[in-house]
């Protein structure tokens, strides 16, 4: 399996290109419009891109989506009852998609949006289909979660309570799987997010100060402390992404 990060430092936003060596099935997780052209030479030698992931409805950045679906003819994935309006295959949690030997699996994660995805991947390259990493988008951060107000419709604190019990699916994963977040410092999607973009779920789990609030209320209050302001422009990124 080919793994290949893409870090956009003016706004701490981080996307995937990965997949199938084997079969020639690469995938794009939460593309970001200013590197449409870097996925596309990235890919050229390894495969042709089939898939592009969105883990939810960005509120931060314009997708890149739109741009390399129609630069690749690849099929565009989100979490079902996004809100969008192009056409797309909905994924429900449990949701299974085969690149050749490389299994990506949707699990629901709402609480930084109402649909919100985290995406599951297994390779079989490596003798099972047990979980190798984890594309968790704005749910699980790098020392933080991904905050609960940017698509909560005046009830934030709702939306920090799913976020919580989202969390606790994460976690059911095992420790050593790899934490691959759609953000990282310099992202106004968090508030104490590490500059290392990447970690994995035993780390998270001991060190991540917002994972040991067994009660959902008080997870919310402390998610919901010293909040950053929102990101500018946001009705209208999230308008664009919706419309692609």
């Amino acid at each position: 399996m080919i793994l290949r990060p893409f870090l956009y430092d003016p706004t701490g936003c981080a996307s995937f290109l990965f997949g199938c060596l084997t079969h020639r099935k690469l995938a794009v997780v939460d593309p970001h419009e200013a590197l449409v052209d870097s996925y596309i030479a990235a890919a050229e030698e390894a495969g042709p891109i089939v898939a592009v992931f969105e883990t939810h409805v960005q509120a931060d950045h314009v997708s890149g989506l739109a741009a390399l679906v129609a630069a690749t003819g690849a099929t565009a994935y989100l979490p079902a009852d996004a809100g969008v309006d192009f056409t797309h295959t909905a994924l429900d949690d449990g949701g299974i998609v085969e690149l050749g030997n490389t299994i990506v699996r949707a699990l629901s994660v709402p609480g930084h949006a109402p649909a919100h995805h985290a995406y599951v991947v297994a390779d079989r390259k490596r003798g099972s289909e047990a979980p190798w990493l984890v594309f968790t988008g704005d749910s699980l951060l790098v020392g933080d979660v991904g905050r609960p107000d940017l698509h909560a419709n005046g009830d934030a604190r709702a939306m920090g309570r799913r976020l919580h019990d989202s969390l606790q699916r994460l976690l059911e994963l095992p420790d050593h799987v790899s934490v691959y977040p759609s953000h990282y410092a310099g992202s106004v999607c968090g508030r104490q997010l590490s500059g290392n973009p990447f970690s994995t779920i035993g780390f998270e789990r001991r060190h991540n100060r917002m994972l040991q609030h067994a009660n959902a209320e008080t997870f919310a209050t402390a998610l919901l402390s010293e909040m950053p302001p929102a990101p500018e422009r946001q009705a209208e990124i999230v308008a664009a992404n919706r419309r692609a």
